[in-house]
């Protein structure tokens, strides 16, 4: 497609040493992928920074703007800040094929590398799980929620008020839960 051409970076052309290409992402660049259900609007400027070596190219991609993206609790709209920097490295080889996530083999004769789907990959990847809208995120810190990946905190009080913690073993007069009686009861059975 002539869209995905504006995203060639033509490395034949290119002497050794370190150069800079910059792009400049649109709202059309994320309706171009089919599967893309989670960004359909943003601004960015993509500055890849090109060190051509002898045996590599390595590539690095710093990726600054806004995407739109929807509220996983109100589905409202909001534009969510992104400024990142991602690293691929393609190495010289005898056939084309991904050696991992970071390095892919090119043949010497590969005139053109294409950076469309990486640029679009390292986007959705920068993005967080939740997707929470900046007018609740101060909500979700004071609430407590059941199953949201948040920490437990153990009130240090509570388990003074049960002995637990006292040294002298010793038990305050305060009742106890009835539910911490019978667990004290099997413990002391041990």
């Amino acid at each position: 497609m002539k869209f995905f051409k504006t995203f060639d970076i033509e490395v034949i052309k290119f002497k050794e040493g370190r150069h800079e290409i910059d792009f400049q992402i649109g709202d059309s660049f994320f309706q171009h992928f089919e599967d893309n259900e989670i960004v359909k609007q943003g601004q960015l400027a993509v500055r890849v920074i090109m060190d051509k070596g002898a045996n590599l190219i390595d590539l690095s991609f710093h990726i600054n703007g806004s995407v739109r993206l929807t509220c996983d609790r109100s589905l409202e709209e909001f534009d969510h800040p992104l400024d990142f920097t991602e690293k691929i490295i393609y190495k010289y080889g005898s056939e084309e094929q991904e050696i991992n996530e970071d390095v892919i083999m090119i043949t010497r004769d590969t005139p053109v590398i294409n950076v469309a789907q990486l640029i679009y990959e390292f986007i959705l990847l920068a993005l967080p799980l939740k997707k929470i809208h900046p007018d609740y995120r101060n909500e979700l810190d004071n609430e407590d929620y059941e199953g949201e990946g948040g920490y437990a905190y153990i009130d240090k009080s509570a388990t003074e008020k049960t002995g637990e913690d006292s040294e002298s073993g010793e038990e305050e007069n305060e009742p106890i839960d009835p539910r911490w009686e019978l667990l004290k009861k099997l413990k002391n059975k041990e």
